[in-house]
């Protein structure tokens, strides 16, 4: 991957002030998984994303949800996944737009200079393999098992944009 993003690029947590994204980088990378509350496909991928990302808490890095929806439609998506996990609220589908994806649900990682190091999009459970591999290495850490026996079967996703 060689996209470099904007560090400019608002991210809008449910609990806090919106920031430049480069805030958001100073210290640990950025692991995202990008959901859209409108399909179904999405939500078919909360606890499995939700499973992914619990996997690397301990590790150098930040993992969040990131939702195409306002901060009051995030929660209510998401309910107690965002007490656990950073969330951001991506009404606008800006931070979308910027990481250059086409199909969510996604799962993105971002460096400190804001290169996206890895990303897959659509429930590719190979592709998230792959992505969750190159963080763990990254981070000296150990990958989840992706696929579970109860993840959803893969599915190409919907459109990133609406």
């Amino acid at each position: 991957m060689s996209t470099t993003l904007d560090a400019d690029v608002t991210l809008t947590p449910l609990n806090g002030e919106p920031r430049p994204m480069g805030d958001w980088v100073t210290v640990f990378h950025l692991v995202m998984v990008v959901l859209d509350p409108y399909t179904y496909e999405s939500s078919w991928l909360i606890d499995t994303s939700g499973r992914i990302l619990r996997n690397f808490v301990g590790a150098d890095c930040r993992v969040a949800f990131l939702v195409t929806a306002s901060v009051d439609e995030t929660e209510e998506y998401l309910g107690p996944w965002t007490s656990e996990f950073l969330t951001f609220a991506d009404e606008d589908r800006s931070v979308v737009r910027a990481l250059g994806l086409e199909t969510v649900p996604a799962i993105v990682h971002l460096d400190h200079q804001l290169n996206l190091r890895a990303s897959a999009e659509g429930w590719d459970p190979a592709a998230w393999r792959d992505v969750a591999t190159q963080l763990a290495r990254a981070m000296s850490w150990r990958p989840p098992v992706i696929p579970v026996p109860d993840d959803p079967s893969p599915f190409a996703g919907t459109p990133a944009l609406g």
